[in-house]
C-alpha cells in the first residue's frame, strides 16, 4: 500500500513537461496583462482630460441622426469619402469634423463616437462621446422642424450614459470622468437659418434681437443642468459667418451672391451674447471653467482670403451643384469635386474635412490653455 500510494504522486517526464508549460504560459499571461495595464496607465496619463463629451448640431453629429426617423442624414456616400476606410459615418462632411481633431490632440481617440451607434459601447464612449444631432438647436421649435434630437433629449442621453459609465468604472472613477472632461457645445446656427428666417411663428414672436436673448436664455439654462450634473470644463462654440454658407449666397440673388451681411450681423451680435454669458456663468457657478469659443472670425478669414489657406472654391460647395444640395441632395449620384481640400465648403452648408482642420487648429491651442 505505502509503495502504490508513493507511486501514485510519481510525474512522468511528459506530465512534467506539460505542467512547466502551463507554468510558463501563466508567467507570459501575468507578463502581458502587466503590460497591457501600463500601456492603459500611460494612455491615461498622456491624455490631458479623461474624455470629451460633444453637444450640439451638425457641426459636430457624428452619426446620431444615423437612426432616427429623419431626412437630414448623411450615411451614405460621398460623405464620408476622406474618412478612414472612406466610410459615409453620419458626419455631415468628407471626413472628420472639430471634436475629432480636438479629441486626438488632447491624447484621446482621433474620432468621437455617436452615443445611438449600436457599434460602440460603454467602453468605447469611456473616452468620448457624441450626443449631437444635426438640425437641433438651443429652441426645441428648431428640432421640430425635421424631427432630430432636441437638446433637452441630448441631456437625457447624457443622464443614461452617466448611469452606463457608473456600472462599468464604478462611482468614485466615473464622477473624476464627468468632472474632469471637457465638454464641447457647438449649436445655434438652425435656430436662425431653418426656423426663425424660414417659418413665421418665431419671428411673430420676437424681433431678432429678442430671439437671441431667448436663445441665449436657453444656453444658459442647459448649461446650469449640465454643471449641477458635474460638468465643470465646458467650451461653447459661438456660430459662424452664417451668411456666407452657400445655400444663402445662391438665395442672395440681389447681393450678387455675395455673404448675405444680415445674417452675418446676426451671428456677430449672437456671439457676443454668448460670450457675455460665459463670463455671468463662471461668475456665478462655484469652480466651473468655461471658454467661449469664437469661430466667425477664423472662418470669415477663410473664405475672404481663401488663397492664403490653400482653397480656390468658397461660394460653392464641393458635392454637385454646390449652391444648395445637402444631406440626400448630395448623394452618390452627385458629381463631387476631384479634391475636397480645395473647396471651404463640403455641401451647401458644411466645411470639407480641411476647413474642420484649419479651425481646430486655431482653437485646439486656446482650449489646451485653458483644460490640459
Amino acid at each position: 500500500m505505502p509503495i502504490l500510494f508513493q507511486d501514485s504522486f510519481i510525474r512522468s517526464p511528459k506530465t512534467l513537461k506539460n505542467h512547466r508549460e502551463m507554468g510558463y504560459m501563466h508567467v507570459l499571461c501575468l507578463f502581458f496583462t502587466q503590460i497591457i495595464y501600463i500601456l492603459m496607465l500611460v494612455a491615461e496619463t498622456t491624455a490631458y482630460v479623461p474624455a470629451i463629451i460633444v453637444f450640439g448640431d451638425s457641426s459636430v453629429d457624428a452619426g446620431n441622426n444615423n437612426v432616427i426617423s429623419t431626412v437630414l442624414k448623411s450615411n451614405f456616400k460621398p460623405y464620408g469619402r476622406d474618412f478612414e476606410g472612406g466610410r459615409p459615418t453620419g458626419r455631415f462632411c468628407n471626413g472628420r469634423i472639430p471634436p475629432d481633431f480636438i479629441s486626438e490632440a488632447f491624447g484621446l481617440k482621433p474620432a468621437i463616437p455617436a452615443y445611438l451607434d449600436s457599434q460602440y459601447s460603454i467602453s468605447d464612449f469611456a473616452t468620448g462621446v457624441c450626443f449631437a444631432s444635426a438640425g437641433t438647436g438651443y429652441d426645441n421649435a428648431t428640432s421640430n422642424v425635421l424631427n432630430v434630437i432636441p437638446l433637452w433629449k441630448e441631456l437625457e442621453y447624457y443622464k443614461d450614459y452617466q448611469n452606463k459609465l457608473r456600472a462599468y468604472v464604478g462611482d468614485e472613477k466615473a464622477n473624476e470622468i464627468f468632472s474632469e472632461a471637457l465638454y464641447l457645445m457647438s449649436l445655434g446656427t438652425n435656430d436662425f437659418l431653418e426656423n426663425y428666417y424660414t417659418f413665421p411663428t418665431r419671428r411673430s414672436q420676437f424681433t431678432v434681437r429678442q430671439y437671441e436673448d431667448f436663445l441665449v436664455g436657453l444656453a444658459r439654462d442647459f448649461t446650469t443642468k449640465l454643471y449641477h450634473l458635474g460638468g465643470r470644463k465646458i467650451s461653447l462654440t459661438g456660430v459662424p459667418p452664417m451668411g456666407c454658407l452657400p445655400l444663402e449666397r445662391t438665395t442672395n440673388i440681389m447681393g450678387q451672391h455675395d455673404c448675405t451681411q444680415e445674417y452675418n450681423k446676426v451671428a456677430v451680435e449672437f456671439n457676443g451674447k454668448l460670450e457675455g454669458l460665459v463670463s455671468e456663468l463662471k461668475r456665478e457657478l462655484p469652480g466651473l471653467r468655461m471658454l467661449f469659443t469664437n469661430v466667425y472670425d477664423d472662418f470669415y478669414q477663410i473664405i475672404r482670403s481663401p488663397a492664403a489657406y490653400g482653397f480656390q472654391e468658397t461660394g460653392m460647395a464641393c458635392c454637385a451643384t454646390g449652391t444648395f444640395e445637402m444631406s440626400y441632395l448630395c448623394n452618390e449620384y452627385s458629381v463631387a469635386c476631384p479634391d475636397a481640400n480645395k473647396y471651404v465648403f463640403w455641401d451647401a452648408f458644411h466645411p470639407t474635412e480641411r476647413t474642420n482642420q484649419i479651425i481646430s487648429q486655431q482653437l485646439i491651442p486656446i482650449l489646451l490653455a485653458e483644460f490640459q
